[in-house]
Parts: C-alpha cells; sequence; structure tokens
C-alpha cells in the first residue's frame, strides 16, 4: 500500500509541475508588473521636470494662474491665442515645478505654488500675452480663475503689478507708433515718442510705488 501511494504522490506531482511553473510566472509577472507601476511614475516626473527646464530656458517671463473651474475647450482657446503670440500654457504640478526651478526658486514664488497651478510661458515679449491672459481671466467670469503672479526675466511680480505690465505698449505697437511717425512732420514725431516714454515711465513707477508699498 506504501508503494501505491508514493507512486500516486509521484505521478501527481508529475502532472502538476507546469501549473507550478505556470503559477511561478505568473508571480514573477505580478510583482514585475508591481515594480513597473512603481517606478514608471518616476520615469514620466523625470521627463516632465525636463521639458519643464526646457520651456524655462526658452522663455523670457510667465504668469502663473488659477486654472480652476475651466473647461478643456476654454483652456485650448487661451493656448490657441497664445499660441499666435510665441506663449505656451501649461499645467503643472506644484512639486515637480518647484524641482524644475532648481536654485531659482525663491521664497516669494514658493508662495505663488499653492493649489492648482497653470503657466503661461512668453518665449518673446510679454506685453501682449500678459493681457491676453488677463482679458481671457477677466472673461472666464469665473471667481476660481485668477492670476496668481508672473516673473520676467527673474523679477518677481504680484497680480496687480502684472496688470500694469499688460498695459505697456507692445513691441509691435511701438514699432507701429515709430513707423508711422517717420513720414510725419518731426513735432509729431516727438510728440509721439513723447508719449510712448510718458506711458513706459507712468507703468514703472506705478511698479515701484507698489512695491515700496508691500515693503511698508
Amino acid at each position: 500500500m506504501c508503494r501505491r501511494v508514493r507512486l500516486c504522490l509521484r505521478r501527481t506531482q508529475h502532472k502538476r509541475k507546469p501549473g507550478f511553473l505556470f503559477a511561478s510566472l505568473f508571480h514573477f509577472g505580478t510583482i514585475y508588473d508591481a515594480l513597473k507601476g512603481k517606478t514608471m511614475p518616476n520615469a514620466r516626473k523625470e521627463l516632465q521636470i525636463s521639458e519643464l527646464r526646457e520651456i524655462m530656458a526658452s522663455s523670457k517671463g510667465a504668469v502663473l494662474t488659477d486654472y480652476r473651474g475651466l473647461t478643456v475647450a476654454e483652456i485650448t482657446n487661451l493656448r490657441r491665442k497664445l499660441r499666435d503670440q510665441n506663449a505656451e500654457y501649461h499645467i503643472v504640478k506644484n512639486t515637480l515645478f518647484k524641482i524644475a526651478l532648481g536654485d531659482q526658486l525663491t521664497p516669494g514664488l514658493e508662495e505663488l505654488l499653492v493649489g492648482p497651478t497653470a503657466i503661461a510661458f512668453f518665449k518673446d515679449e510679454f506685453t501682449a500675452p500678459t493681457k491676453t491672459v488677463l482679458d481671457f481671466v477677466r472673461d472666464s467670469k469665473k471667481q476660481e480663475v485668477l492670476v496668481k503672479g508672473g516673473f520676467f526675466e527673474g523679477k518677481l511680480y504680484n497680480p496687480e503689478q502684472v496688470t500694469a505690465i499688460s498695459k505697456l505698449p507692445s513691441r509691435e505697437q511701438l514699432i507701429a507708433n515709430v513707423v508711422g511717425s517717420i513720414n510725419a512732420p518731426i513735432s509729431e514725431f516727438v510728440g509721439t515718442l513723447d508719449g510712448i516714454l510718458s506711458s513706459f515711465v507712468r507703468t514703472i513707477q506705478a511698479i515701484a510705488d507698489q512695491k515700496a508699498e508691500g515693503a511698508a
């Protein structure tokens, strides 16, 4: 009887070997999938950080916004407008953007990176794109959608200062005004130039006054 039992056990074990092998492979595959699922997001994050650094390296400035309440269609519409002005609008994760900033992350900028954040990056002049963003925020008529602040050429600006910057004449406007005055009498040309410079000085002074009030 014992010999027969041992023989039956051997046959049973022999028949189960393929099943055991499949179970082992399935178990290994599950572990691999779990590990892959754990490591892949890190790789994606590294790619996102690298892309953010490339965007910042080619940008002269940016405006940070809260995009809560915006639909996909509205965001797409804003991106289309900014693209025509050589600017881009990206929804970013605050933690990844902070890493991408590295040594450029200041305490003031870090304070802006709270809650949902979408950033308009300007690769060329920033007056026109800034106005586009502000007009979009105003026209959305959504309280959640707002401008957090901006940074241009290494300097940080609050929402009021960003609004002041948007009122500066764009490069195209400056060129058009100057070119349009070339054939005009010299007195008109000087008057146009004085008007442009006066507007610029008033805006810069307003920004300086706001900074002084904030420091006080």
